[in-house]
């Protein structure tokens, strides 16, 4: 009988999907057996069972059907095993709220332990350190900002454990803002909406992942604002995480971006030198765990960590991508086997952008006209913008210094040093230009 096989299917899903998503998603799940070509499966939340359904539902089904063919369709239900599927005389009664009270699953490898810290990320490692004291809120919402593979969700996963040691009695709820908008939308449709409310309102901390795919969507974004606003009333502790600064997201209510920014706004530097190879060395000591000791010669640390600039997750699988060939093949790592294995990885990290890119980039988030940044107008509002076109143009690129100046409209290339410099300065002591210019780096690297 297939529920009888239900072991072996989930261990062959555990081998497709992974260790994480299967502990958190498949291994929850209780086969209760086939009835009248039904197979159901007891999930222990009904966001879990519409979770796995939505997600997991054609693989499992393929698994069940290779092992039996009077499987014709899967169910999950919450509660009562017992229950049929035909519509009973009495509507059942509606889970109580505090069933409902998980989000999406927790990463074991996002710890405090397992974060590197450097420069660039120092302040929101410092701020997400306070929160996850689990103490009064001093500041409300802790918003971070990034691009992708700098450590926003590694942060939030951290604070997410941190309290769970140590302030078991708080309910912390962690999603992403998809998660959010799917939920509200199931609660519309099941017109349990007061449960949805009475759900992220009942919170010590709510955590929202990637909070920039909420805008725009009408909706969601009122709901998400009255949310905020029961939750700041009441003292609770928001952390809110987004790929850009609350008001560089496009089409998120002006409303909701002011009173994200009443908080802390911290912003996750892309990574420097120093932060990449100590990322290496940490991620190194832990593959050596799993893989065992493993020769790595002199240099390749300091290869990869000047080669892989952009993602710390492109960076750390080309760590493991390595230890795992050494293992298979039985050599030591080497700076040739490094170009021999990562080659598809060292070709995409060698793309850079063109003067031309950055120009129309810089344009754009100055609202300015491309033609006046290569002609002669000299205002501020147009010598300013230019600047730091020639300053990312010099840094982005492999041009020369003459040959920038000819894509500024055939300017003088000491010209082009002077905006370099000027740009250098002036990074020294204003902070929004630095904020500027970093993301539009995130921008031009994505």
């Amino acid at each position: 009988m297939v529920a009888n096989q239900w072991a072996g299917i989930s261990e062959d899903l555990r081998s497709e999907i992974g260790e994480s998503n299967h502990k958190n998603w498949i291994a929850p799940l209780e086969c209760l057996g086939l009835s009248e070509g039904v197979l159901r499966f007891r999930a222990p939340s009904r966001f879990v069972g519409d979770w796995v359904k939505r997600t997991y539902h054609d693989q499992i089904f393929a698994h069940v059907k290779t092992r039996s063919e009077e499987v014709a369709r899967l169910e999950f239900i919450v509660g009562d095993a017992t229950r049929k599927p035909s519509a009973p005389a009495v509507a059942p009664q509606k889970p109580a709220v505090t069933e409902e009270l998980q989000g999406a699953p927790l990463d074991g490898k996002y710890n405090f332990d397992n974060f590197v810290v450097g420069k660039p990320n120092e302040l929101a490692h410092a701020a997400a350190r306070r929160v996850a004291e689990g103490g009064d809120v001093t500041f409300n919402p802790l918003f971070l900002y990034g691009g992708v593979g700098l450590g926003k969700t590694h942060l939030m996963h951290a604070i997410a454990w941190e309290l769970r040691a140590k302030r078991p009695d708080l309910q912390v709820l962690y999603l992403s803002a998809e998660q959010f908008m799917y939920r509200f939308v199931q609660a519309l449709r099941d017109r349990e909406i007061m449960d949805f409310k009475n759900l992220f309102r009942s919170v010590d901390m709510l955590m929202v992942d990637d909070v920039q795919f909420i805008a725009g969507k009408d909706s969601s974004q009122e709901e998400f604002f009255h949310t905020f606003n029961a939750l700041v009333d009441q003292n609770k502790q928001i952390v809110i995480s987004a790929d850009r600064a609350p008001g560089e997201i496009k089409d998120l209510e002006a409303r909701i971006s002011s009173r994200m920014q009443c908080g802390l706004v911290v912003d996750l530097h892309p990574t420097n030198y120093e932060l990449r190879l100590g990322i290496l060395q940490r991620k190194a000591a832990q593959f050596a765990q799993s893989y065992g000791a493993i020769k790595i010669d002199n240099g390749v640390f300091e290869f990869l960590a000047h080669r892989i600039t952009t993602n710390v997750r492109v960076l750390e699988g080309a760590l493991q991508r390595l230890f795992a060939f050494s293992s298979l093949i039985g050599q030591e790592v080497s700076l040739d086997m490094v170009q021999d294995c990562l080659s598809d990885i060292l070709r995409s990290s060698e793309r850079r952008v063109t003067v031309e890119e950055i120009q129309r980039k810089v344009a754009e988030h100055f609202n300015i006209r491309l033609s006046d940044m290569l002609g002669p107008k000299r205002t501020r509002t147009i010598a300013r913008p230019r600047q730091i076109a020639m300053y990312l143009s010099k840094e982005m690129t492999s041009r020369s210094l003459p040959e920038i100046g000819r894509r500024f409209g055939g300017r003088d290339h000491t010209t082009i040093l002077h905006g370099v410099r000027k740009v250098e300065e002036m990074r020294a002591s204003d902070s929004q230009l630095n904020e500027d210019i970093e993301l539009l780096r995130r921008l031009l690297e994505s």
